[in-house]
Order: structure tokens, then sequence, then C-alpha cells
């Protein structure tokens, strides 16, 4: 009987797996922007520093310490950056707020100064080119309004102060976003731009807007006039509620568009996915807090009631702790949700669709162009 040959081996399939994942590393190499992406690493600093910078000027809004520093451009005399560190971080609380928040503020305005000489030398878009404009003349801005709030200690001005912030940091966020080896090639990969904006672009705008017009209701309230009558706050305070219904519905039509709920077939991203999540979460989060600072700063609503109807509420014996640590807490939490619930709107109205997508073609047809 003659010997029985072995069957023939099939081929393995690590070695097929390991071709395949070879391959994918090389034509993302090959899709890659070759020259380092500087321009989008300072303006992720920049959004980073805009964070901080926001947090110190709802701290600074939630102590009432704006007037802690009575001088300005300078602080007591001193040259704003040769001012004594140890009276600075270790002197009073408020003082080490405002101090601060210029601080910060002149960082900020610097780290743009320099993102705007990288974008000018990495030839980016025209978009982002415009975005990076704005971006300087915003930040030159609203150093001119903190100098006007502490010269004039005016309500206004820092209404308008609080309005320019939250501006600014969607600007820089966007040009983070825009300048992103990720979006890039997202739209390198593509060969035609799409007609029309989709449906989650729609979506996604009416979002970014609803959200930023929020923060200025809000804005009104945190910087509230004392000569204001009772009938004018109530309709800031229902414009306020009323807005943030709507950032509530535009975040759940967000998710239920991304997952596929909407329109068949548009559930396919999982950032976009991740992303409306994301802020449909930071959106439920933002409710309770609001509750929670209308409690910490003008006990429970019974001003909003009709007068009949408030009448027949039992009177309590619940007295307000202004500005403790934990009304404190909730305060500015409330303001910097808001701010997280603007900046990942920015990044999903760009993912979306809700900005001209023509400025990315233009942007990969440049860049092979130029290759």
């Amino acid at each position: 009987m003659p010997p029985q040959r072995p069957p023939p081996q099939r081929p393995i399939k690590c070695c097929s797996f390991l071709v395949n994942v070879m391959s994918d590393i090389k034509s993302l190499k090959n899709n890659a922007v070759k020259s380092p992406n500087v321009a989008h690493w300072i303006a992720c600093s920049l959004v980073a520093a805009t964070g901080v910078l926001l947090t110190f000027g709802a701290l600074v809004t939630t102590y009432e310490a704006a007037m802690a520093v009575p001088d300005w451009p300078g602080t007591y005399g001193h040259n704003m950056f040769l001012f004594p560190f140890a009276e600075w971080f270790f002197g009073p609380w408020d003082l080490f707020l405002e101090h601060g928040h210029r601080l910060l503020g002149a960082s900020v305005g610097v780290i743009s100064l320099v993102l705007a000489v990288a974008v000018w030398k990495t030839n980016q878009s025209s978009t982002v080119r415009g975005l990076v404009v704005a971006a300087v003349f915003l930040v030159v801005l609203q150093g001119v309004l903190g100098g006007l709030r502490v010269l004039l200690d005016d309500k206004t001005v820092a209404k308008v102060h609080a309005c320019t912030g939250p501006l600014f940091f969607s600007v820089a966020v966007a040009i983070a976003t825009l300048t992103s080896r990720r979006f890039q090639n997202k739209f390198s990969q593509s060969e035609t731009a799409v007609s029309g904006m989709p449906l989650g672009g729609w979506i996604a705008t009416g979002l970014l807007f609803a959200s930023y017009i929020q923060l200025v209701a809000g804005a009104q309230l945190r910087h509230l006039d004392p000569a204001v009558g009772p009938s004018t706050f109530r309709w800031l305070v229902l414009f306020h509620l009323v807005g943030a219904a709507t950032v509530a519905a535009l975040s759940l039509a967000a998710v239920c568009e991304s997952f596929g709920l909407i329109v068949t077939g548009s559930g396919r991203d999982v950032g976009r996915r991740f992303l409306s999540a994301a802020i449909l979460f930071f959106v439920c989060s933002q409710v309770l807090l609001g509750f929670g600072a209308w409690i910490v700063s003008w006990g429970l609503p019974l001003g909003l009631l009709p007068d009949a109807l408030a009448s027949r509420v039992p009177e309590t014996n619940a007295v307000v702790v202004a500005r403790s640590s934990l009304s404190s807490l909730i305060v500015t939490g409330h303001v910097l949700i808001g701010m997280m619930i603007l900046g990942a709107s920015v990044v999903y109205c760009i993912v979306s669709g809700g900005l001209p997508e023509a400025a990315g073609v233009k942007l990969v047809s440049r860049r092979r162009a130029l290759a």
C-alpha cells in the first residue's frame, strides 16, 4: 500500500491578515500629510488655554471678584507680568482669581498670534485663515472689554464680555478641528463634494446656534442688574428656559439622526454617534445643574409663578448661603458645562457638514497641486 501523502495545508489566515494590515498602514501613510501638523497642535493648545481661562472667568463672576484689582492694565501699580508672585499666589482668593484671569488672557492672546503665523506658514485653507483672523480680533476685543469692565465697573460691559468669550472659544475649536489630519484626510478620500447640506448638517447648525444663544441668555442672568424689574426678570428666565428646551430637542434630534433613526443609512459614522450622545449627556447634566444653580442663587422659583398660585405655597425658613463651596461649584459648573456643549456642537457641526465642505475640498486640492 503506497504511503499516503499529507493533505495540502491551507494558507494561514494570520499571514493574510498581516498583509492586509500592512497595506492599510501603507495607504494611511500615503494619505497622511507629510509635513508636521504644527498649526493643529497650536490650535489644540489654544483650546486648552481658553478652557482654563473661561474657568477662571466663571469663578471671577461667581465670587464677584472682577473688582479685586481696581486698575488696568497694571495690577496695583505694578506691571501685570511683574506683580509679586507671592502676593498673588498666596494672597486673597479674589485677587488670585482676577490676576490669574488676566495672566491667562494675555497667554491666550500670545498663543493666538503664534497660531496666526503657523497657519500662514502651512498653506491652510481660506476658511481656516479667516477663522484665525477672527480669533485674533476677538481676543484683542475681549482684552479691551475686560479692561473696560474694570475701569467703568459697568454691568453692560460685563455682559458683552461674557458673550464674546464663548464666541472666541467656538472659533478656536473650529480651527483645531479644521486643521486636524483626520478631518483633512476625510476630505482627501472623497472624490467630490456633496451638493447641499445634509439633514444632519441642518440639525447640527441649529444646535450650534441654539447653544450659543443659550449662553448669551445665561450671561444676562449671571450679570443681572439689581434695577431690573420682576416682569423683565421673568421674561429673561422664560427665554432661558425656552432656549434650554430648544437645545435639548435639537440634541435629541442629533442623536436620532446620527444613529440612523431618522434617515436610513445615516448612522455609520461612529464619531458622529459619540459626539451626539456626549452632547445629549451634557445637556441632561446641564438641566440638573441649572435647576441647582437657581436654588442656590434665588431659592425656590416661586417668583415665576402667578401671584395667585405663589401665595398658596407655604413659606419656608430656608436660607440660601451665597458663594459657599457647594453653591460655587454648582453655579460655575453650570457655566462650564454650557461651554462644553458649545465646543462639542462646533465639532459636531463641522463633521456633519454644517460648514461648507468646499473649504476642505479646496484645502485638499491645494495640497495635491503642491505635491
